[in-house]
């Protein structure tokens, strides 16, 4: 098959020379790009609240690392799941956004907005990551399957809030923090409040990354006329910000506390919480690309804290 030219393909949001533009053959190329692969932050924030679920269920299990085989498979199957469920959420709000993207410089040359992809090939393409998905979600047991099967109708309404409240970034936190949810019931077969204090901290989180992430098409936003928390907090986004990592910190801290988590979990929250204050002091939202830059710093934050909670199971 014939390689892409890095010049034609590429999406304008998208790092230039990435390994999608590079490597897969031309063909590929467009459906790598609704996959969103050329951007693995998206995944990231997927994956980490399962991971954090995994890791919190673990600990308050007792067991240490003794069903360490286990845990290993979990968090690889939560990795597949999330690079394939973020790519077809992905798919859905391009499906969704087609018209609004093909007014937005920064989403116009998306697959789909461009042209190079047909709705109905990308509806095909949606049908197959959600079958590849369903066999990834199998694996875990039958409470996490229902469970995870609960969560696509939040999923499905997600595009759509743009369009009728200020507020889509809290739908879009109930949608990438489920996965919270199915780390904790992986382990356990049911919920209990830890995985729920745990998941309610991550729709926090996303509330913050998220709104930093809007003010780069805020502009835009307003001549098409969709909505976003950027929208509503303009120039008072920074003191939202605070208030939303720091009630994520709370609901975090109370998740650790019900589990009885050892020092290395709140040492690695504690980083997390200093990642965060760094976010919001930082924050300029008239910077576009250093609203970029704090949207995707948000995979260390993430990773701080899970890395906390693997030390404090090491240390159990």
């Amino acid at each position: 098959m014939e390689k892409a030219s890095t010049t034609d393909l590429h999406v304008v949001d998208a790092p230039p020379g990435n390994w999608v533009e590079n490597w897969l053959p031309r063909g590929l190329v467009p459906y790598a790009q609704l996959m969103r692969l050329d951007r693995p932050i998206g995944w990231w924030l997927l994956l980490l609240p399962c991971w954090w679920g995994l890791l919190l269920g673990q600990i308050a299990s007792g067991a240490g690392l003794l069903n360490g085989r286990l845990l290993l498979w979990h968090g690889l199957l939560f990795l597949a799941g999330a690079i394939v469920m973020r790519g077809a959420g992905c798919t859905l709000n391009d499906i969704a956004d087609r018209d609004f993207d093909a007014k937005v410089t920064r989403t116009k040359s998306r697959p789909i907005a461009s042209g190079r992809v047909s709705r109905k090939q990308a509806l095909v393409f949606l049908v197959l990551q959600l079958l590849v998905g369903l066999v990834i979600l199998v694996q875990f047991n039958r409470f996490t399957v229902l469970l995870a099967l609960a969560s696509l109708l939040i999923v499905a309404i997600y595009p759509f809030m743009k369009r009728i409240t200020h507020w889509p970034q809290a739908v879009l936190g109930l949608a990438f923090n489920w996965g919270a949810l199915l780390g904790w019931s992986a382990s356990h077969g049911s919920l209990s409040l830890p995985a729920l204090l745990l998941y309610g901290g991550g729709i926090f989180w996303t509330l913050a990354y998220d709104t930093i992430y809007a003010h780069q098409d805020k502009d835009d936003d307003i001549l098409i006329g969709v909505k976003s928390t950027a929208l509503l907090f303009g120039a008072n986004t920074k003191p939202w910000l605070g208030f939303f990592f720091a009630i994520a910190g709370l609901l975090i801290a109370a998740s650790l506390y019900a589990v009885g988590a050892g020092w290395f979990a709140y040492t690695g929250l504690a980083a997390a919480a200093l990642h965060g204050s760094w976010q919001t002091i930082t924050f300029d939202y008239n910077n576009s690309n250093h609203c970029l830059k704090l949207f995707r710093a948000n995979r260390m934050l993430g990773l701080l804290l899970a890395t906390g909670l693997i030390l404090d199971l090491i240390a159990s």
